[in-house]
């Protein structure tokens, strides 16, 4: 029998828990929905990718789950947490053309990463394939696992700005070896806002035999997803960004034959009891954020579903244009299909450094009340903005205006 489409899977795991969403869509996104949000007005919000935002009906249905597990805690906890847990998961997995049994929820995406990483039974020379513009936390424990062991990291280059993705590519499939025991890569990079050839790297991944760990920080609801189409080893995701699901619910997807020996990283009562008794109880927690996926989905499809993210690239797109000539700079990732956009400050002489950018991201929060990520590249400080439902244009000319003032005092 052929695999439904996932979004049909979605539509029936919906219905199936009698968990519908009104027919009824915002007619109008930007600032006729940003009430939905508890955002504070005296701030221009333009970093949705950093640490999302949760809205008001999503944050009332964790409430609602949190007053439901403190009214009797070992009930819950007991009786029904695990069989809610999969619920949600099954849930989550719809949306993303995958089978329920093979997610499991972390506390973010970078947990995920270190679930599958510490997992790993590394020799010496053993060898661990990142790329240039991995995310810095997930780099980080990539290189602890392999001085653990006397493995290597082995790194393919990226170029930014103007890739060239079939050279990339081409690249990264270069640098497998005989000792690579694991590659990774992001599906949309953190640093620069990329997204990169996923499918083809993941082919090039299973002809040589070698396991991919797809970092999918920011692609869940920023980006079409169906992991049984893509067919990695292992993806990770989080659900607080671009689904605005409360902080604390992101996923790890395992494909069923890399599952076994696959561990949390705070292994509890379930060990040895395979996948899901393993992930799904690590001790005692407030998993009310995972708890509360379904109303977060069911927000997403609300503002548009498939509409929204396409509207939310395409003002990310705007966004960058206006920048870049309102700057007299460069749109850096000009023509990606993401809802974050990549903007060169036009600065000359100044240190090229992570912590030279941090330091002019403080200024722009503490004398500007906006807070935008600014990256050091070879090229210079780059600064990223994101575009969601309650952003409009109109917020990107202010940040423009706040970026000038700003680099007239450099």
């Amino acid at each position: 029998m052929p695999r439904q489409p996932s979004s049909d899977r979605w539509r029936i795991a919906r219905e199936a828990r009698g968990y519908t969403v009104s027919a009824a869509r915002f007619q109008a996104l930007g600032k006729a929905v940003r009430a939905e949000w508890p955002l504070d007005d005296a701030y221009l919000t333009v970093n949705h990718g950093a640490f999302g935002a949760t809205p008001k009906l999503v944050l009332a249905a964790q409430a609602a789950w949190r007053d439901r597990m403190e009214a009797q805690p070992s009930v819950f906890m007991r009786s029904i947490l695990p069989q809610a847990l999969r619920a949600s998961a099954e849930a989550l997995a719809a949306f993303l053309g995958a089978e329920g049994d093979d997610v499991v929820f972390v506390d973010n995406a970078t947990t995920g990463c270190n679930a599958v990483l510490r997992s790993l039974a590394l020799q010496p020379g053993d060898e661990i394939l990142l790329h240039g513009q991995a995310y810095g936390a997930v780099a980080n424990t990539a290189r602890y696992v392999a001085e653990q062991a006397g493995a290597r990291i082995v790194t393919a280059a990226l170029d930014f700005p103007d890739p060239d993705f079939a050279g990339f590519a081409s690249r990264f499939a270069a640098c497998i070896g005989p000792r690579t025991r694991l590659a990774i890569i992001d599906h949309i990079t953190s640093p620069s806002a990329l997204l990169l050839p996923v499918a083809e790297i993941a082919a090039s991944c299973r002809a040589a035999g070698v396991p991919l760990l797809v970092d999918g920080a920011h692609g869940p609801g920023q980006t079409e997803i169906d992991l049984q189409a893509l067919d990695a080893d292992y993806y990770v995701g989080n659900c607080h960004k671009w689904l605005a699901a409360p902080k604390g619910c992101a996923f790890l997807w395992t494909r069923r034959d890399r599952q076994a020996g696959l561990h949390p990283t705070t292994v509890s009562h379930g060990f040895g009891g395979g996948y899901l008794s393993e992930f799904d109880w690590t001790g005692t927690r407030d998993a009310t954020a995972q708890l509360a996926i379904q109303s977060a989905l069911s927000f997403h499809e609300r503002l548009g579903g498939a509409g929204l993210r396409r509207r939310n690239i395409a003002l990310a797109q705007e966004a960058g244009a206006l920048l870049a000539a309102e700057l007299g700079t460069t749109f850096g990732n000009a023509g990606h299909a993401v809802a974050m956009a990549m903007v060169r400050l036009p600065l000359e002489g100044v240190p090229l450094t992570k912590a030279y950018a941090t330091s002019l991201r403080g200024r722009l929060l503490d004398e500007f009340q906006t807070d935008a990520p600014l990256h050091a590249h070879p090229s210079g400080i780059w600064l990223r903005v994101s575009a969601h439902a309650y952003n409009e244009l109109d917020d990107y000319a202010q940040l423009a205006g706040h970026c000038r003032r700003l680099v007239e005092t450099i």
